[in-house]
């Protein structure tokens, strides 16, 4: 994405564990990149980041290192995740004055100490006030949810480590749940499938491929079928075989089963009154997972109720955190506030 210049602007960002958007005050979406960093080894030095760094997966040499700083939605390296953040700060301001305020969206199960290394981590790379907000809440706000209202809105909120589920009402989050249950786990599932029962090893890209074209949670009208290359285990030879959706949607069934009782579980903890507006409004999905073909069905079949598809799915969070920013005095009630340890 082109660079744009400003002095100092607020910017708010999502800290995907696939994928890193940031929205800037007046301008927009300005970046939207996988959180991939490709580091030196010996030095740590990065090499590159973001689509550059994610085409080299499964294809480096010795010296390189190419990993995702996060796992499931919070930081596991913090000294990489700090410098991919300021890499990308420094891209979007155009290496002039760090941003004045910047909210980050995290996890709704986040740990306090979890919570002190993404605010850690945003200063160090150069931000002056630091504001911590709730992935479902940003996403409930990104699709034009009005949070004030004293209405009961249930979002499920899929992204690449967990899978954030909330029941939001009067600027706040009534009921929860959060499982480190998603769309990485769902391509490791199909990783898994094809080395049980083809004896092949496929790689992340490939899975993720697979699970992007043909990956479905109900049986389809159409069923599909595609070439896969990898690696067979026996003989060590590359080879190729054919799969067809059916076989994706039995490799996805277990992390599909995982998010779907969450759902059930958080209906069940929900209080009546509110349940009641979601019979009315039914379910919100948002995050990238929700673009899986037939979630939709599978969860409108397990819990009754209507279930929508948020336009834009993936950027559904960071838009709801760039109206934050812009009507910061508006939404100051929906950040979560901090703790000293």
């Amino acid at each position: 994405m082109v660079a744009w210049s400003l002095f100092s602007s607020d910017i708010a960002i999502d800290l995907g564990t696939a994928n890193t958007l940031i929205w800037a005050k007046g301008h927009g979406i300005v970046l939207n990149e996988p959180s991939v960093v490709a580091y030196d080894r010996t030095t740590r030095q990065l090499i590159a980041l973001g689509h550059e760094a994610h085409a080299m997966i499964g294809k480096t040499h010795r010296d390189i290192r190419v990993v995702r700083p996060l796992k499931d939605g919070v930081i596991a390296d913090f000294e990489i995740a700090e410098s991919m953040l300021r890499a990308f700060i420094r891209r979007v301001t155009n290496g002039m004055l760090p941003p004045r305020r910047v909210i980050v969206c995290v996890p709704v199960g986040i740990t306090e100490v979890e919570k002190r290394a993404v605010r850690d981590s945003a200063e160090q790379a150069g931000a002056k006030d630091v504001y911590l907000l709730a992935e479902p809440m940003a996403a409930a706000i990104g699709v034009g949810i009005d949070v004030h209202e004293p209405t009961g809105n249930m979002i499920v909120d899929i992204g690449g480590g967990t899978t954030e589920i909330a029941v939001i009402a009067l600027s706040g989050i009534v009921a929860e749940e959060s499982v480190r249950i998603a769309g990485d786990e769902m391509t490791n599932a199909i990783i898994q499938y094809f080395r049980r029962q083809h004896n092949m090893l496929i790689g992340e890209r490939t899975a993720e491929t697979i699970k992007c074209q043909i990956g479905s949670a109900v049986p389809l009208e159409e069923e599909y079928e595609i070439e896969v290359r990898g690696r067979n285990l026996v003989t060590g030879i590359p080879q190729m075989i054919r799969v067809t959706s059916e076989e994706i949607r039995h490799a996805l069934e277990e992390p599909i089963t995982v998010i779907v009782q969450a759902v059930l579980s958080l209906l069940e903890r929900t209080p009546p009154e509110l349940a009641a507006d979601i019979y009315d409004r039914g379910i919100v999905l948002t995050g990238g997972g929700a673009l899986l073909k037939g979630l939709d069905r599978r969860l409108e079949e397990a819990t009754e109720l209507p279930v929508h598809v948020a336009e834009d799915p993936l950027t559904a969070v960071v838009r709801g955190g760039g109206k934050v920013l812009e009507e910061f005095e508006a939404y100051q009630s929906v950040l979560l506030k901090p703790r000293r340890l």
